[in-house]
């Protein structure tokens, strides 16, 4: 990896992610694993605009039903600079870091999901990944992402989910984005805890079982189920399960290295080399 100063690479980061999140993604909002959806959490599955015609003339936001495929899809553009990101409230806030280590690494991020929800959990208005996706709460985009990344868990690990139940939806979850995306490049990120011995509980064994799902379909995976403790962030924990902005962005630069380890940096964007979003370098 390349050195800096700390203060240099920060400075660039915040540069990189705003210019890189801005405008992209559906309905950024709470922070809340749990509980009722926020009035722009409700209104998310409602935002799209109608759109008619070839879709690469039509507005970003704009629904276009495929043809091709027989489903509504919502025009996000360039998607070929695009990650499409499914996860919980992790990953919902335009600075969650998924967005910011996705960002890093070259992507412009399209998110679906909500707070609140996982591979089973709901959130009173919103379905599971899976279930959501099937009665069109979200939309999946319109192309072929650059990368699909599948974050979560932490809500079915809270709401006693079992491994029976995770696994069988993760499996439907890739095969229904496999089936929508053939080819594209897909990835997972697991469920933020404590490690096992700090107190990671149920949180840490479902990341550690989504390892083996990620595994068994081929996909590259990573593992944050022991992160809070590993890189003592714990101090940077704004509830008892999502970070304060400062955590966010150590979190995010944590995640930039190990895709870069992965292999899954995004495409160029004009040319440039994407900036990193923190300081931190994870150990091995």
């Amino acid at each position: 990896m390349r050195k800096a100063s700390a203060l240099t690479r920060f400075v660039a980061s915040g540069i990189a992610v705003t210019a890189l999140l801005g405008g992209y993604g559906q309905a950024p909002a709470a922070t809340t694993d749990s509980g009722a959806p926020s009035p722009v959490q409700a209104a998310a599955a409602g935002a799209y605009q109608a759109g008619r015609g070839d879709p690469i003339g039509l507005p970003a936001g704009s629904v276009y039903s495929n043809p091709a495929s027989g489903r509504d899809e919502v025009v996000v553009p360039d998607m070929r600079h695009t990650a499409l990101l499914i996860g919980d409230s992790q990953s919902e806030p335009t600075d969650g870091w998924p967005r910011l280590g996705l960002a890093a690494v070259g992507y412009k991020v399209h998110f679906c999901g909500l707070g609140g929800t996982g591979f089973v959990a709901s959130n009173g208005k919103t379905g599971n990944y899976i279930d959501a996706l099937q009665r069109g709460d979200w939309k999946l985009p319109y192309g072929t992402p650059a990368l699909i990344v599948i974050q979560g868990g932490g809500n079915d690990a809270a709401r006693g989910a079992t491994d029976a139940q995770i696994v069988a939806n993760a499996d439907r979850l890739i095969a229904a984005l496999k089936d929508r995306y053939p080819g594209a490049r897909m990835a997972m990120i697991g469920t933020l805890a404590r490690g096992a011995n700090y107190g990671g509980g149920r949180r840490t064994q479902v990341d550690a079982l989504l390892g083996t799902v990620a595994a068994r379909h081929g996909l590259p995976f990573v593992g944050v189920g022991d992160w809070l403790s590993k890189y003592s962030l714990t101090k940077n924990l704004a509830d008892a399960v999502h970070m304060d902005a400062a955590g966010r962005r150590s979190l995010g630069g944590l995640l930039e290295t190990r895709l870069r380890q992965l292999g899954l940096e995004g495409p160029a964007l004009d040319g440039t080399v994407p900036a990193t979003a923190s300081a931190l370098t994870p150990a091995d």
